[in-house]
């Protein structure tokens, strides 16, 4: 067991419970996750609490991919590397980052990246990026997308409800391990992750009831 899994260990008693209260996290289709295996997590970002939003109802460890900046803030840094984080430095190509994706779900891990590369502060999804697709293709592994709505209002005193959605896995290995593939799966999981948002954009608008099944694709 790894330092990460450790402390994810430790905040499914104390963490998540707090995330999940004070933004009374509703999730659907967290089931659809693979129990074992490498995957990749294909999220949507709307704020910095998407990180604890998602990590709360995922019932795995989680290797995020997060912009090297935020590495650099103390004891944030600290706390994002326990828990298994590695930085990416943006508008580069980071050749360690890849190599570390690729390790992740090589390992039979969960690779979480918001594909957007940042937050999106309209409170709409926006363009997905490779990352996900190019790792999906190269490794063989299924990615399964995800979507949250609410966190782009919630802050500390305004603890507005979040809800979480999850798609199906879906695979790519049809796809040419060259940028027209990457590009391909990039246009197919954007769509996947803007369906599950307006999901949970029309559950909040009819007062989120708890029993609602995500898109499947």
């Amino acid at each position: 067991m790894t330092g990460p899994d450790v402390a994810w260990g430790v905040g499914a008693f104390t963490l998540k419970p707090a995330a999940r209260f004070f933004a009374r996290v509703h999730h659907h289709g967290a089931d659809r996750i693979p129990a074992h295996g490498g995957v990749v997590l294909a999220l949507n970002h709307l704020s910095w609490f998407d990180v604890a939003g998602f990590g709360s109802v995922v019932p795995r460890t989680v290797w995020y991919l997060a912009k090297a900046e935020a590495h650099q803030v103390p004891v944030l840094g600290q706390i994002m590397r326990t828990f298994g984080s590695f930085a990416v430095r943006r508008g580069e190509s980071d050749r360690d980052a890849v190599r570390l994706m690729k390790e992740v779900v090589r390992e039979g891990r969960v690779l979480g990246l918001f594909v957007e590369g940042t937050r999106q502060k309209s409170g709409v999804p926006g363009r997905a990026q490779a990352g996900a697709g190019m790792i999906a293709v190269q490794e063989e592994v299924p990615v399964v997308p995800g979507a949250i709505h609410g966190s782009q209002s919630w802050c500390l005193g305004n603890f507005q409800p979040v809800t979480v959605a999850f798609g199906e896995p879906v695979r790519f290995g049809g796809l040419p391990r060259n940028g027209r593939g990457y590009r391909e799966a990039s246009v197919e999981i954007e769509a996947r992750i803007r369906r599950l948002w307006e999901f949970a954009v029309d559950l909040h608008q009819l007062g989120r009831p708890r029993v609602a099944i995500p898109p499947r694709g």
